[in-house]
This record gives structure tokens, sequence and C-alpha cells, in this order.
């Protein structure tokens, strides 16, 4: 009896000799650091161009092109927008009939993303001017969601902000997200801050809106079915910043 309890003893022993390597802390180097801090998302546009010609794809695979008008939104989320083909009558099109949607951005958005932009510092080198002031169009797709994790599922038509990295995870805009705050200092630029605090992610079937305060508890269930990344990046070694960079190599290290 006494054998076996030893065993069971060494046995625990090492599970929690196992745990608390796997828990080790990891200290990144200043190089690292600065790559993870890069915000790899799309910019988030929500002003759109009546002027110029958007793409809307039905689910029954047609194709229109056409002016785009009156979108409806609920918490920001397009449900219903009018598409004008040519010298035709505007239409009205529900989100649950739409596949995807390739919207121009008007001129004003842009003009109001260089502004922010240059007003926190830490833009500077966390995103792309280039991204913000160059960018035509947005894309964006049917999704089922339940807004805020809250009301009943509907689709809507929401703004995909990590197309070249979306093979496993689809992150989408949250139009109404807060942001961190930052400091300012006698007008000038804020020092820190700027980051969105909440995005909808989309991980197999499940979409959830993910918030910076929930992301420990949604640690797991975004990257822990793979352990080779759950080592290189265990949740007490990064914070929410490095969001889409840790995306982009859950990703890559899938592939």
């Amino acid at each position: 009896m006494k054998k076996v309890l030893m065993l069971c003893m060494t046995a625990g022993l090492l599970i929690s000799s196992v745990e608390s390597i796997a828990q080790e802390k990891i200290k990144y180097s200043k190089e690292d650091l600065k790559i993870m801090d890069d915000d790899l998302f799309d910019e988030v546009f929500v002003g759109v161009s009546s002027k110029k010609l958007a793409t809307v794809v039905l689910k029954d695979g047609t194709k229109l092109e056409g002016t785009a008008t009156n979108l409806k939104r609920k918490k920001g989320q397009i449900y219903s927008i009018d598409i004008k083909v040519g010298s035709g009558k505007k239409q009205t099109y529900e989100s649950d009939v739409i596949s995807e949607m390739y919207l121009p951005i008007s001129g004003m958005a842009k003009a109001s993303k260089v502004s922010k932009y240059f007003g926190n510092v830490n833009n500077f080198g966390r995103k792309s001017l280039k991204d913000s002031a160059n960018p035509d169009e947005v894309f964006v797709k049917n999704v089922k969601a339940s807004l805020k994790n809250k009301k009943d599922e509907q689709e809507f038509l929401m703004q995909l902000i990590n197309p070249e990295f979306s093979s496993l995870i689809e992150v989408y805009a949250d139009p109404n997200a807060k942001e961190t705050g930052g400091i300012s200092f006698g007008g000038g630029p804020a020092i820190s801050g700027g980051v969105t605090k909440s995005y909808y992610v989309k991980k197999g079937d499940q979409v959830i809106w993910l918030k910076k305060s929930d992301f420990e508890d949604q640690y797991n269930f975004l990257f822990g079915d793979n352990p080779e990344f759950m080592k290189q990046f265990p949740y007490n070694s990064i914070k929410w910043d490095h969001l889409s960079y840790l995306i982009y190599q859950y990703t890559k290290l899938a592939s």
C-alpha cells in the first residue's frame, strides 16, 4: 500500500512539474516584441461611397455591380442594403440573401482614418498609413452571429479584417468597438492606447464576440488545439495587443 501511495505521489509531482514547465513565462526579445506589436488586421471602414461601384454576390451566385446606398445596421453590422444597377431602380437586399460584398470606401472615411492615425503615436509603429489612406474597398461576408453574445443569432454582413490569414480563424470588425485609452500632453498625439477592445471571431462553426476582458477565458478555444502554438505562446507571456500576430502564427503553424 505504501508503495502505491509513493508511486501516486511521484506521479503527482511529475504532473505538477510538467504543468509548471508548460506555464513557464517566456521572455521574448525586443525584436520579437516589436514584430508581435504590429497590427496585421485590415483597417475598419464603415463609410461607403455611393458614387463608386459596389459588387454584391448573392447566395444563388448572382453578381450585381451598382451603387450602394441606405445601409441599415444593428450595433454597426449591416443587415440590409439598397443596390442600383445601371439605370435601373434601387432594390433592397436583406443580409440573408447575400453571400459577400465589396464596398467602395468614401473619401471622408479615408480622411477620418488618416486624421486618427496621426492622432496616436502608437499607430506609427503598429499600423501602416497606407492601409488607412489607400484602400479602395472593404470585403464583407455573410456571418450568422449573436450581437455581443446576447441576442438571437441573425445573419449580418461583416467586414473580414484578416483576409490573408483567415483559413482557420476569421476575424470580423466590430464597428462599435471601444479602444484602450491613451494619454495626451499639450494637445499633441496620444501616447499609448488606441487598441481595439473587441471583435467578432469565427472558428469552425462558432462565432463569438471576443472582448479584451474575455481573452484569457477564450484563449484555449482559439488556440488550444495546437500544442506547439501553446508552447510558443502561453497566455501568461502575451497580451491582447498581439491578437492579430497570434492568429497569423497559429494559421502558419498549422499549414
